[in-house]
């Protein structure tokens, strides 16, 4: 059973940096397209990354291009979201999930394997 748990998250300055780690357990990752998500209070789950399997191609929201980057190491079963630049609006939970797909889209309906989530707050 695929299990999915993040880490990485904190309290961070604005224009900081934070690297978000979600590791896998039960499957093999390489064969599941991973996306990040995130929702902040009082808003809705929104797309911000996604990388299909093996290496595939990656797609971001616009909100975080050119700040973000997905990256996976399928030796470790691991993916990972670099953040740099961050702003105070992009404070939130951010969420890991997995699917087997050839398409992903950042829907956050369209993932079935959800992590628990971890905190992302940028404030001075």
């Amino acid at each position: 059973q695929l299990q999915l748990v993040e880490s990485g998250g904190g309290l961070v300055q604005p224009g900081g940096s934070l690297r978000l780690s979600c590791a896998a357990s039960g499957v093999t990752l390489a064969n599941y397209a991973i996306g990040w998500f995130r929702q902040a209070p009082g808003k809705e789950r929104e797309g911000v990354s996604c990388i299909g399997s093996n290496d595939g191609e990656t797609y971001y929201a616009d909100s975080v291009k050119g700040r973000f980057a997905i990256s996976r190491d399928n030796t470790k079963n691991t993916a990972y979201l670099q953040m740099n630049s961050l702003k105070p609006e992009d404070t939130a939970i951010y969420y890991c999930a997995a699917l087997q797909t050839r398409d992903p889209r950042l829907i956050p309906e369209l993932w079935d394997s959800w992590g628990q989530g971890t905190q992302v707050t940028v404030s001075s």
